[in-house]
């Protein structure tokens, strides 16, 4: 299983930092940044999908994936990732259509408009409905690792 590496003092309240740690996110607060996700850095398209990622240096990432009707994890995205479930946690949003999502344990959950979620690795994911699937994402590793060769 792959880990997305978290740096721990990121974590930590900015008083239990060092003063040179404290001026680094200092400095990032202090520059405002702005992208379009109409206008990304990546486009990557696949059977039944599209994902549009934006990147805010290397730690940071912003995608809006739509998916259609019919697609499916299992068969339209296992073929490029080479496992046999999806290995990337996922963290975000529905903005319109529903998600079905079953994890290897046998659980399942459906997400609708305005549901925000969490998904951990180890699942399939599916559209549910007639309706395409857009959903925004804030995982800098689904960004990264989406529908991409293994």
């Amino acid at each position: 299983m792959h880990l997305t590496h978290v740096p721990i003092l990121r974590l930590m309240p900015l008083c239990r930092r060092s003063e040179s740690e404290q001026k680094e996110d200092m400095a990032v607060a202090e520059a405002m940044q702005k992208k379009s996700l109409d206008s990304p850095d990546e486009t990557r398209t696949f059977d039944q999908g599209q994902s549009q990622v934006v990147s805010f240096g290397e730690d940071f990432a912003v995608t809006r994936s739509t998916l259609q009707p019919g697609w499916r994890w299992s068969e339209h995205v296992k073929p490029i990732a080479q496992t046999d479930s999806c290995q990337i946690p996922h963290t975000g949003y529905v903005v319109s259509g529903r998600l079905g999502v079953a994890m290897d344990d046998g659980s399942e959950e459906e997400f609708a408009p305005s549901d925000a979620y969490i998904i951990p690795p180890g699942h399939d994911g599916w559209v549910i409905g007639e309706e395409p699937l857009v959903v925004v994402e804030v995982s800098s590793e689904a960004a990264k690792r989406f529908a991409k060769e293994a």
